[in-house]
């Protein structure tokens, strides 16, 4: 009898880091009769303000030709991102958008609500998906079998739609708030800590729409003897994220 080395028993790994073509893995999931493939993706992790925004989204196996211009959203201009929002919206089989505030990233730590954010966003979908595709890691607890892709924004169709969408929805709720809080400029940097931003927080100190579970906000904070106005789940993730850059990914992929 044949024995089998141990590492022919052992599982495939979840976390693909990259395949050849955007639409490639969909496709070859849908042939194995695990469509719809919903790709999942969130935006604003690494931001300091503002909410933080996850989308899933089903593409229609035949649209890779209207669609040829999808990826990553930070590979587009603000101006072909929106076009390409508005023509998501159109074409997608189906959406669904997540908005976790400032509140509920503070109580939960912003690692566990882009978590819950993404099991929100699955569940929301119309129809139920036969298999998911998150960016960067696996994400337990969702009600569909899932694979985590590195750079999956990048590599997988779904996924880059999911970012695009997220993305858009995210940068118009941080250009209303500029209306409200001009003085942090978000219409600009949208929340990262960018040089600006910082140079914003160090003078007036943070508002309530800032994540008080980021160190370096509460940092600022007791430079100006400004209280936590909500309760804060202190987020190690978070500190090394805004201690790293500053502030995590810009563009919030």
């Amino acid at each position: 009898m044949t024995t089998l080395a141990p590492a022919l028993l052992r599982p495939p790994r979840a976390v693909l880091r990259g395949w050849p073509g955007s639409w490639t893995l969909q496709s070859a999931l849908e042939r194995r009769g695990l469509g719809p493939v919903a790709g999942v993706d969130e935006a604003g992790r690494g931001a300091c303000a503002g909410p933080l925004v996850v989308a899933a989204a089903t593409l229609r196996p035949g649209d890779a030709g209207r669609l040829a211009e999808l990826t990553d959203s930070k590979l587009l201009t603000a101006a072909a991102r929106e076009r390409m929002y508005e023509l998501l919206l159109r074409r997608c089989a189906q959406t669904s958008i997540v908005v976790i505030d400032v509140t509920e990233v503070d109580a939960t730590g912003v690692h566990f609500a882009n978590i819950e954010g993404m099991r929100r966003a699955v569940a929301r979908l119309e129809t139920h998906p036969g298999y998911v595709l998150t960016d960067g890691f696996r994400v337990p607890g969702l009600t569909a079998p899932s694979m985590g892709v590195i750079k999956g924004d990048r590599v997988a169709a779904c996924v880059a739609a999911a970012s695009v969408l997220a993305k858009v929805t995210r940068d118009r709720i941080m250009a209303g708030l500029h209306e409200q809080y001009p003085r942090y400029g978000f219409e600009e940097h949208k929340g990262y800590s960018t040089a600006s931003h910082k140079a914003a927080l160090r003078e007036h100190g943070p508002s309530e729409v800032h994540r008080w579970s980021f160190v370096n906000v509460t940092a600022y904070a007791a430079e100006h003897n400004i209280t936590p106005p909500r309760r804060v789940q202190r987020s190690a993730a978070a500190g090394r994220m805004v201690h790293n850059e500053g502030g995590g990914d810009e563009d919030g992929g």
